[in-house]
Parts: structure tokens; sequence; C-alpha cells
């Protein structure tokens, strides 16, 4: 998976203009998540190749001969056609029905060591930035913040172990996962250990 990069600072109109691949809130630039991969081949859903393909989950219990492009995905039939969802629903407590069919089922999921999850801020869901290690998520302290807290919510007390697990993200089998709200901006973060 790549690092947030350019996601960071605001990719609206970043890598969707750049790349000419439909815009997603949630996921406002798959291409420096990892989640979307320059290819040629055909999209196992419009069986076009598109110049574009998606590299993340996807969970369907109909089989699925190959990977889908960005465009069925956002337009939902890549989820309709293979009775699918990109990320599961864990996580997405509070949100509208709305946005838990966007996030789920029209939105690219990004892969991780446990089972990917959104986070949720304001009622509304997160947008996904990417991974970072410890030097990229200290370039974003809110992030940081919260990501401590909630360790020390799951029972790291100990602020030498808990600091000692902060700086050493990325080294080994633990990173974090970078969040924006897309209502307020504050930022958010999630451990992933493999």
């Amino acid at each position: 998976m790549g690092s947030p990069g350019r996601a960071h600072e605001g990719a609206e109109a970043g890598a969707t203009a750049e790349t000419g691949l439909p815009y997603f809130r949630y996921h406002p630039d798959p291409v420096a998540t990892g989640s979307v991969r320059a290819s040629t081949r055909a999209c196992a859903c419009c069986g076009r190749a598109r110049g574009w393909i998606y590299t993340a989950t996807f969970y369907s219990a109909q089989e699925i001969d190959g990977p889908f492009c960005p465009w069925c995905i956002a337009d939902g039939s890549a989820a309709d056609r293979f009775t699918g969802e990109f990320t599961d629903s864990y996580g997405l407590d509070g949100v509208s029905r709305a946005v838990l069919h966007e996030v789920t089922r029209r939105t690219p999921g990004f892969s991780a060591w446990q089972d990917p999850h959104w986070l949720v801020h304001c009622r509304d869901a997160a947008a996904f930035l990417g991974e970072a290690d410890y030097p990229q998520l200290a370039r974003h302290p809110e992030a940081l913040a919260a990501l401590r807290s909630t360790l020390r919510l799951d029972g790291r007390h100990d602020e030498n172990q808990l600091e000692h697990f902060l700086t050493h993200l990325g080294q080994g089998s633990t990173i974090a996962l970078l969040f924006r709200c897309t209502v307020c901006a504050t930022e958010l973060a999630y451990a992933d250990a493999s």
C-alpha cells in the first residue's frame, strides 16, 4: 500500500483530474493509497480495459473472474452485479443508510492486515487517506493524538510502551491508517497490525 501522499493536501481536484478517474468522496486518492493502479486488464464487471484497475478488498459469495475498474465501483454496478461490498460495514455506526451504501458499495476499499474498517466522525464516514508510519503520522498531530487516546482506552496505559509502539509504526508489522472527517476536517487514525 502506498503512503497517504497527496491525499493529505486535498485530492478532490488532484488525482481524479490528473488521471480521469471518478471522484470518491470517502477515498479521494485511491491511486496514492494503492487501491487503484494502472493496468491493461479488463474489468470483471463491464469487460472493458480502461487503464485502471482496483486492487483491494471485495466481499461476495460469488466467484469473480478478475478485478473491477473504478467506474464500475463508482456507479455501483460491480457491487450490484456480484452482490458484494468493497468494505465491511463494521465501524460505520451512526451514519445514514445512504452513506453506508456509498462507502460499502460505491467506494474503493483498502487492504489491511486485519479486516479493514472505516472511521466515522460528525455522523459521517471519514475519507480514507492511506497508510502512515510514525514520521507521516507525526505530521498530523490531531490524528496522532486521536490514535494515542484510542490506544490508552484499549489498555495501553504505560506511557513508555505506548510511545515505543507509536514511534515504531511502519517499522514492522504495525501501521496507522489515516482518515479525515468529511464534515469538519478532523484527522483520525487507527493502528493495524499483522
